[in-house]
């Protein structure tokens, strides 16, 4: 009986604690990313029922046992009950009416931080202020922008082309032809320094070959923690074929030869794994030696053409494979990250050694997932269903120039451009195209910052692309990816407290400075010019 009755309490205790309007909701998001809040709270709420039916059957029992103890042990049973079933009754009811105030619109403004009398509602930016910002800053650095890429097309490719003279060709990987991703290829880059990121497709030499093993395959091994990345294995030609040969699964004997394979074929390939860059004792491909031999390589390269240019290149990152500095004789420079990857079978996604703007570095042999390329088009698929001179990419252009002012003055923080660019595809997904005119760039604006606030708030932002079902079944995306489950990309919040706090303050003090952050940068433009430096 004492059992029961502290089973009655745990239930009970856990019923409140677990009530969503106790502590205040880490997951009260916009519809597009509720689906997975959802189906939690159903788990959880079938779980205490059937804790409850379990619970009534024992207490069933115990009353049969016990009518010997009197009836007035008897009707204590009936209150217990009676009162269990108000306490989940009021759970119940409660819990419909957080559920109606839990998908209201995005201007509502109770589910935001304190931020003081600064939200994205209460924002002082001006319609001409945000117009102005767009003719005289965007718009101007158009032309300049598009003869900074074609500068580093040329050049990426004589000092691959170099690249692939220097490489052994029996030892060394196969290079391929660079892509063009991030924020110069999308035509949403505003601020200065230039830069220019580049992913250049390699290849296992002939006999060799790779086999890929993504974090949501069937047979995957990788930790929760590793969500988007994958391994990536170095196999023989010959390991493969061989297998479907009878050679390799019966003894022919010595007089018997077989007409696809010579007797000493395993002898006529010199290279092993660790030759191939793979991790020490394992078949894997290993981030870290393949950057190692690709900075090596374009070092090489780079000396056999230096002649035939007046500029100076040097490596401003280290810990990058091709993170190069072009200094001209003006003064001026361009940075251009060339980034090694290796694509993922016959699709636009990749498997990359690193990510420019990434402060977390995933452990050998862990690559991190790309889909930098499915991301451009996606942003071109719905350029051409909004309306014309539409305001998505000016959006996405002024708060990537509010954060990168703030990170001037308070110092870098978890928010990075690609999270803002996240949020923006997101609202893209769930809005009509016809709101996103130019005359509404103000109110679409908001729209964006609240909804990353609103992200932060309950530390979660997931993939644009991974696991969404609002991706066009029409767009090519790999099957498995799309039906993986969701990605959060605010991770690393949830685990560390301090990054949280950091990144929430800087957020914070963004949206308070903004309005001033316009209005000093506006006069830096005269005679309807851009000036060189954009700070």
């Amino acid at each position: 009986m004492q059992g029961a009755i502290a089973r009655v309490c745990m239930v009970v205790t856990a019923a409140i604690l677990n009530h969503p309007l106790l502590f205040p909701p880490e997951n009260s998001t916009l519809p597009e990313q509720d689906e997975e809040l959802i189906a939690r709270m159903q788990e959880h709420e079938e779980l205490l029922k059937m804790e409850q039916a379990k619970l009534e059957k024992e207490l069933s029992e115990i009353d049969s046992k016990q009518d010997e103890s009197g009836s007035e042990q008897g009707y204590s049973w009936y209150i217990w009950s009676t009162l269990c079933f108000f306490i989940f009754f009021t759970i119940e009811m409660c819990r419909i009416d957080f559920a109606d105030t839990e998908m209201q619109p995005v201007e509502d403004e109770d589910l935001l931080f304190n931020c003081g009398s600064f939200t994205p509602m209460t924002m002082l930016l001006e319609k001409d202020s945000l117009s102005n910002f767009c003719d005289k800053c965007t718009y101007s650095s158009t032309h300049e922008n598009w003869r900074v890429k074609e500068f580093v097309e040329g050049f990426a490719d004589d000092l691959l082309e170099s690249l692939r003279s220097v490489c052994d060709r029996e030892v060394d990987l196969e290079v391929g032809d660079f892509i063009g991703v991030g924020s110069m290829f999308e035509s949403w880059k505003v601020c200065k320094p230039l830069t220019c990121d580049l992913i250049v497709p390699f290849w296992a030499p002939y006999p060799h070959s790779f086999q890929y093993r993504l974090w949501c395959s069937a047979d995957s091994d990788v930790c929760p923690y590793m969500q988007g990345c994958g391994n990536i294995k170095v196999t023989r030609f010959e390991e493969t074929t061989k297998e479907d040969c009878l050679c390799g699964s019966a003894n022919l004997g010595d007089d018997m030869l077989c007409l696809l394979h010579d007797k000493n074929d395993s002898l006529t390939v010199g290279h092993t794994p660790d030759e191939l860059l793979c991790c020490k004792n394992t078949h894997f491909l290993a981030k870290d030696r393949v950057m190692k031999w690709f900075q090596i390589s374009v070092t090489k390269a780079w000396g056999r053409i230096s002649h035939k240019y007046d500029f100076e290149v040097n490596f401003h990152n280290l810990d990058a494979a091709g993170a190069l500095k072009i200094r001209f004789p003006s003064g001026k420079f361009i940075l251009m990250n060339i980034i090694p990857v290796v694509q993922l079978e016959n699709t636009d996604a990749y498997f990359v050694s690193h990510f420019p703007s990434d402060s977390d570095s995933y452990p050998d042999p862990h690559w991190p997932l790309s889909l930098a390329v499915y991301e451009k088009n996606l942003l071109k698929y719905f350029t051409k269903r909004l309306p014309q001179n539409a305001c998505h990419l000016h959006v996405l252009q002024v708060v990537s120039f509010l954060h990168r002012k703030q990170v001037g003055l308070t110092g870098k923080s978890a928010l990075t451009n690609y999270h803002l660019k996240t949020a923006l595809l997101h609202l893209l997904f769930i809005t009509r195209p016809d709101v996103w005119s130019f005359e509404s760039m103000e109110h679409r604006l908001k729209d964006l910052l609240i909804f990353v606030l609103r992200s932060l708030r309950e530390k979660r932002l997931n993939h644009a692309l991974i696991g969404n079902s609002k991706v066009p079944k029409d767009f090519q995306l790999p099957e498995n990816i799309r039906k993986a489950g969701p990605m959060n990309l605010f991770r690393s919040l949830v685990l560390q407290r301090d990054l949280y706090y950091g990144t929430v303050k800087h957020f914070e003090e963004m949206l308070r400075n903004a309005s001033v952050l316009i209005q000093e940068y506006l006069p830096n433009v005269s005679n309807g010019s851009l000036r060189h430096i954009l700070e």
